[in-house]
């Protein structure tokens, strides 16, 4: 493992990150960030901003390194700014106008630093009727039409937890959007301001199903459609045990072998005549709950019919693939997803635990060269970008 503060392994190794204290998007996008490599320091409000949970269980907060700046001090602006002096990359979750009533808002980040870049990060997005007002990931979800597309029809849509809204939408458009910029800076000399709203990610989710829709292949209903549960070879089924297998047979060949082995006479014709689906999705059932779900994982396990055992948290670490890639890890006892994607030229590692409460202060403000953090005038001229004071050695 690195020293603190030393290029650690990962394609983002040298690449300095502020993030400021919230929940939801931008701590997951922090977490990416340190896990491809970033030095990522999250800056703590004063108690700290919980899930609910103790810090060392926030998984999010892997990698970081992490201080306390209370921003209506009087010197809590400029402790942030002295960062963001010296950073590549800030990333906030707050309010539209929050930063900027602080102190530490895009201009006054700018003008200290014209190459940052600064990643916003919100449910409805820097402007627009609902930018002002609080929100949660079902209620991104809901005005972009995608939680209306989940669940089965005549009962409601059922929340996905907040992966598709706060991770994907929200903090996955995030990580793209300031590596975008980063470039972009890097390139042309100038930072710029990301606006990555979730009900622009998600909705950006949705783009090849709004394409199907104007081509009249998907209709604007739940499980009517080859991918919402309204096709009965690409779906979830209840196993004798009470537990679930997912189908995704949508090939021919695929079907071919789904049938063959689940044991079903005569289901050829049914899969493209949507006429007898109900009676093949019932024929499907029924066989399912003939067996458990670890009989009919060996039935399918050296197939290609896309079936695969619906798995709960606790399960899937132990899942043979997963666990032949190392899918996931474990840190401290906390099981965990290993970072992800893998790269060939610069490989990624599991950041430290998860960062301790304002407990990095003086190795950031050391390794970053920020003096003012612990309490030291700042020089009278600096450089918006100073080189860097070199790692300690190990």
């Amino acid at each position: 493992m690195a020293e603190p503060g030393a290029p650690g392994p990962g394609p983002l190794a040298g690449v300095r990150v502020v993030e400021l204290a919230g929940i939801g998007p931008a701590p997951f996008a922090g977490m990416l960030l340190a896990d491809l490599g970033a030095d990522v320091v999250h800056v703590d409000r004063p108690g700290g901003v919980s899930l609910g949970i103790a810090p060392e269980y926030d998984v999010t907060r892997r990698g970081k390194r992490t201080l306390t700046v209370d921003l209506k001090a009087p010197d809590g602006p400029a402790r942030v700014l002295g960062l963001a002096e010296r950073a590549d990359i800030l990333i906030e979750g707050l309010r539209p106008g929050v930063t900027e009533r602080l102190g530490i808002g895009p201009a006054a980040c700018h003008a200290r630093n014209p190459r940052l870049v600064y990643g916003r990060t919100t449910g409805w997005g820097q402007h627009g009727p609902l930018a002002p007002r609080a929100g949660h990931d079902i209620a991104y979800l809901a005005v972009t039409g995608t939680l209306g597309m989940i669940g089965t029809p005549g009962q409601p849509p059922p929340p996905p937890a907040n992966l598709l809204g706060d991770y994907a939408g929200g903090g996955l458009y995030l990580v793209v959007g300031v590596l975008a910029a980063l470039h972009h800076a890097r390139v042309h000399g100038t930072g710029q301001v990301v606006d990555a709203a979730i009900v622009d990610g998600t909705a950006h989710l949705s783009a090849m199903l709004h394409g199907m829709l104007a081509a009249g292949a998907w209709q604007d209903r739940r499980a009517a459609n080859l991918l919402d549960g309204g096709c009965p070879y690409y779906g979830t089924y209840e196993t004798a045990d009470g537990r679930y297998m997912a189908v995704g047979a949508l090939e021919p060949r695929f079907y071919a072998e789904f049938t063959r082995l689940l044991g079903l006479d005569g289901a050829d014709g049914a899969r493209t005549d949507v006429t007898r689906w109900d009676a093949l999705r019932a024929s499907v059932a029924a066989r399912f709950r003939t067996r458990t779900r670890e009989e009919w994982t060996a039935v399918f396990a050296d197939s290609d019919a896309c079936v695969a055992p619906v798995l709960s948290l606790r399960e899937a670490p132990a899942h043979p693939h997963l666990a032949a890639r190392a899918t996931f890890t474990e840190r401290d006892g906390i099981p965990q997803p290993a970072p992800a994607p893998r790269f060939s030229a610069t490989p990624t590692a599991l950041g430290e635990r998860p960062a301790r409460l304002g407990g990095d202060l003086a190795e950031v403000a050391r390794d970053w060269d920020v003096p003012a953090l612990l309490g030291d005038p700042p020089p009278a001229t600096r450089s918006p970008r100073a080189p860097r004071r070199k790692a300690r050695e190990p």
